[in-house]
Order: structure tokens, then sequence, then C-alpha cells
């Protein structure tokens, strides 16, 4: 869950290093630091963010060199922990995304032979194994180093020379970006679009040279033709555009992403996917598996399904799947992943295909890891999402499992058209809960003079008040819990008080009167209430303290817009306390490590 970057070319290494660590800090934000070839190899990093570090960083003169911006896993956050890390001799550094299992085992072997270490990372087991390895050759110095570890990588070795950069990983992203006379390296697509457009995506077990002039990959011990990429992306859409946060941006980008998720289906017919091999084999279940956000998105997905598709679907949480083995042969399952790197998903899908299951992969990266995994890859088309906090993403992927669900229901047809109709509406929707986020600062600005908050729902919208509890207690740091409405009085009652405020989710489907009973119960014990309901309910009004209206839509789309409700509250209460919300503590953008 870091960041890594390399350049070599003609151009000074040290400012684009810099430029694109600030980009890559969604990935990892408590360290960072540079490396460049310039008479040897010249280090300078610190526990600070990328800014920081360059009003302070010493002017280096070379032309090629590495960069890393770090989430720590191994090592709390200081100077010395901070990447990039070097050997004994400081002729080899090393920037590396992952975990190294075996790294206590190498680390004492190492020091053993006389190495000396000066962090607490697993990473810098890596340069001293290379410097251990070398003799003229850095590239199979690499990848002798590596034969030799266990877990999981994304690296750029750079020695003093300077005239080439080696690569390579194994369960973590990596990029390379090809410029004129120049050429870069990533751990995600934004770090580089200011430079180019033309990316090559490194597939696992893939080793190379970069130089200034060219790019050779290994793939299985043999020089491999890799094919060449065009971004979509724009710089554009990787900036903020006028809004104080990307996380803001992201909320109101959101009409436009339901408009071109469903566009990919309703304009390309090759875009369909064959989900249930209806004419081969009749569908009885379907599995979700996925982590965080997508995994909310995955039990609204299991109740789409089995509404419309009349079968029994069941949503799983990927670190919790992969330690037990119930799997039923021919099962087909989805994997959501915003990033396509999230390590938990893809070991569930890689045990999924062991097992003979079909695994579709649901993500908003090309090229990510879950497409080389997956039988079939269905792009959520989101664009980039730089916030650590998922909001736009997620609706992309509810829109692909509405599109999926509705592709192949069993419903009648007038309904269908119904859900359709209902369907292409949801962008102006949306758009009115965000022309009404006026009222919604001033219910933020209440919440947030409060520590702790609950969150209720039923039905469909139970999944939406886990992933509303989530959003506020990530960027506002008040602690929030969700809860199915019923479930309350079971334990969280004992809670409830004037300092406990409640988020209820009241939606006019079958679980409404029930809700109403669940806000009389809350309101006994003294909490304050404030309610997500459709405009002109007026039942809601006489018993919450403060109601959010959200427009009318069809129950089976009110998560759509009650979450964007939501996605508002948890920002501008996180404004109001004065959080870091695009970057909050302890937290990256894509959790690729276990």
């Amino acid at each position: 869950m870091c960041g890594i970057v390399g350049y070599i070319g003609e151009k000074q290494a040290q400012p684009i290093l810099l430029s694109c660590l600030e980009k890559l800090e969604y990935r990892g934000y408590d360290s960072c630091g540079v490396a460049v070839a310039a008479d040897g190899i010249k280090v300078f990093k610190d526990a600070t963010r990328v800014k920081a570090l360059g009003k302070s960083l010493p002017k280096f003169g070379g032309t090629s060199g590495i960069g890393h911006t770090r989430w720590a896993t191994h090592g709390a956050p200081s100077q010395v922990n901070a990447h990039p890390h070097l050997d004994c001799s400081g002729k080899i550094a090393v920037v590396h995304n992952g975990v190294v299992r075996n790294y206590q085992k190498l680390k004492e072997q190492l020091i053993s032979e006389g190495h000396n270490f000066v962090s607490d990372t697993d990473t810098e087991v890596i340069p001293h194994l290379i410097e251990k390895h070398y003799s003229g050759n850095l590239e199979e110095a690499t990848e002798i180093a590596l034969n030799e570890i266990e877990g999981s990588y994304a690296i750029i070795v750079l020695a003093a020379a300077g005239n080439e950069l080696v690569i390579a990983r194994k369960d973590s992203p990596l990029v390379v970006a090809l410029g004129d006379r120049e050429n870069f390296i990533a751990s995600d697509v934004p770090a580089i679009l200011d430079y180019t457009d033309r990316v090559i995506y490194l597939e696992d077990g893939d080793i190379g040279v970069v130089s200034q002039n060219g790019v050779r990959i290994k793939r299985n011990g043999i020089e491999a033709r890799c094919e060449e990429h065009k971004v979509l992306w724009s710089m554009e859409d990787a900036q903020k555009s006028g809004y104080e946060h990307f996380m803001i941006k992201e909320i109101h980008e959101q009409p436009g992403v339901i408009r071109n998720t469903l566009g990919e289906f309703t304009r390309d017919s090759e875009g369909s996917v064959d989900l249930l091999e209806m004419k081969e084999r009749a569908l009885e279940s379907m599995l979700l598996v996925s982590c965080g956000t997508s995994y909310y998105a995955s039990l609204i997905g299991k109740f789409i399904f089995e509404e419309l598709l009349n079968i029994s679907a069941r949503a799983e949480i990927a670190s919790e799947f992969n330690y037990h083995n119930h799997i039923l042969p021919g099962t087909t399952a989805i994997a959501i992943t915003q990033s396509g790197e999230t390590a938990d998903t893809l070991k569930a899908m890689k045990k999924l295909k062991e097992t003979g299951c079909r695994v579709i992969a649901i993500t908003n990266v090309v090229g990510s890891s879950v497409s080389r995994i997956a039988n079939q890859t269905i792009y959520t088309r989101a664009g980039p999402e730089i916030s650590v906090a998922a909001t736009k993403s997620f609706m992309a992927q509810l829109m692909v499992l509405y599109w999926l669900a509705m592709s192949y229901s069993k419903a009648e047809t007038r309904k269908l058209a119904s859900l359709l109709m209902e369907m292409r509406q949801l962008p102006s929707k949306v758009q009115q809960v965000l022309d009404d986020e006026a009222k919604i600062i001033d219910y933020a600005k209440s919440l947030a003079k409060y520590e702790n908050a609950f969150f209720i729902g039923r039905g469909i919208n139970m999944a939406v008040a886990l992933e509303g509890a989530l959003k506020l207690k990530e960027i506002s740091y008040l602690h929030a819990e969700g809860f199915a409405a019923g479930e309350i009085k079971h334990g969280p009652f004992a809670l409830l008080g004037s300092n406990t405020p409640v988020i209820a989710i009241a939606s006019q489907d079958n679980t409404y009167e029930a809700m109403l009973t669940s806000i009389k119960e809350i309101k006994a014990r003294g909490a304050p209430v404030i309610a997500v309901a459709e405009e002109g309910d007026e039942d809601i009004v006489e018993v919450a303290d403060s109601v959010i209206s959200v427009p009318k839509v069809d129950t089976l789309f009110s998560p759509v817009v009650n979450i964007v409700a939501l996605q508002l509250l948890a920002y501008y209460t996180a404004r109001e306390r004065g959080c870091s919300i695009d970057f909050p503590r302890n937290l990256a953008k894509s959790v690729t490590v276990e």
C-alpha cells in the first residue's frame, strides 16, 4: 500500500520524482523519500508528506532516480524506516511496495554474513540480498535475490551508475510509462499522467530493465513482447478542478459516473457478460467476495440478485472467506475491488478458480491484477478516484450490479421496463441530492459535536447504514457503527442517550413501519435521530428530530440516493472537525497487503 516511482531520461530526475509522488499520496503518506544517481546514490527521506520533503530536499543533479511514499507495515513511520533503502555499500537503492514474509530469517542470515541493518522494515533485506549476489549484472542479482523472498513485491532498483532501473512485480501493481527518450515507472497511473498516456502493465513474475531508450521485460525467463495501452483518463480527471478536496469532487461526479457506467452496457453489445450461462445450466446461487466499501456494494448486490433473479446469493468478506474452505463446485462468483489490486480479494479469486468456480471481476482499473485472474472482467469506468474514502467507485459498482441483475432478471417485462426507466433517471435524482447539500451541511455541523453515532437501516438499506458509518468514521474520526435496525435492541441500546445520535435510513418499502417503530424506541431512550427519508414523508417528520429528504425512487434504487446523502453528511462533518479528508490517518487507498 505504498506509492513507488522511477524516472530515467534526459531531464533532472528529482523534480519529476516529487511531482509523481505527490499524485500517489493516496497510497500512503506517513513518510517519503527519493534516491538519485548523482556521483553515487544520493538519498533523502523523512517521516513527512511529499510537499514538506520537497522544501527541505537538497538539489540532486542526476537524470535517473526512484521515489517512495509509505504506508507503514513493518516499523513505525520514521526517517530511518522511510524508503528508499540502501545496501551496505550505498551503491544499490530499492523502493518496495508489498510484504516480505520471511524477512526475519533472511535478515538474521545476512547479519551473520556481515551485513549491517539500520531500519525495522522488511524491505531493507532486498538491497542487501541484491548486493550479496551482485557481480556486475544488476538484473541478474535482483532476480536471484527475489527467488529467496517469500511474499509480495513491486520494486524498483537503482544502482550508482544510474544507466538503468531494474523492476519486478509479484502480487503488487507496477506500471511502466513510455515517453520520448525517457521512461517512467509507478505503482499507479495517476503518477505519470502529466508526462505520458502510454503504459505497459506488468504481470506477476515479470522482471525487467528500463533505460532512457527502451524497456525490456522477461516473463517466465523469456523476453516478453509487452502490449502498450493508452490511458483513457486525463490529468484533469485526476485533479481537484476547483473543489476543496478530491472527496467532494468525486461525490459531485456521481451523476456522470452513473451515465458513463450504464453507457458502457447500453451502447456496446460486446461488453455484455454471459454471467449466468443461462443456456447451459440453471443458476441456483451466487457468491460475491470483496472488502471494505466494495463488501457493502456486495451486500446490496446480494439483495438485488435475490430480488430480480430469484436465486440464493451470499456476500463474503474476502479476508474471512480465505480461511474457510466451503465452496460448492460450479459456483458463479463475483469479485469486486475498486483498485483491482486488493490482496485479500485476489487471494479469494485464486482460491475460487482452483476449485473450478467461474469468477467475474468488477473493477475500476484497466490492466489491474484481477483482470488476469478472472474469467471475465467488467470495468466500472468511474475514472481515477484519488480520495482514500471511496464514493464514486461504490456508485459505479452498484450500477454494474443493477445492470447485471436486470439483464438476466426473471421479473415480468412491464416491471423490468419500469426499472429501466427509473435507472435512466438516477443521474438527475442524484443531482437533486447534491443540489440540496446546503441543508446537509447544517446537520453535519450538529453531528460534528458528538464523538459517537449509530447508523441503522433495514432490507436493502442495511448495507447503506454500514457504508454510511464507515464513511463517517474513516474521514471524521467520529466513532460510528452501522446496524440492522432490528438488532439495535440486542445490546447497542445500552449505549443510547443524549450524546449518541442515530442516523436512520427510512425507505418506503415493506420495512418502513418497522423502521418507524425502531425510531420511536430510540427516541424513548433520549437519543437524537437524523432520518434519511423520501421527500414528502410526513410520518417521519413526526418522529425524527431532523430529516434529510431525498427524491422518491423505486425501493430497489433507494441505496443510490441514500448513500449520496450520507457521503455528504460524512464529508461536511469531517470538514467541520478540521480533519484530513482525502488522506485519513492510518489508511491508504489500495490495500495490497493481507
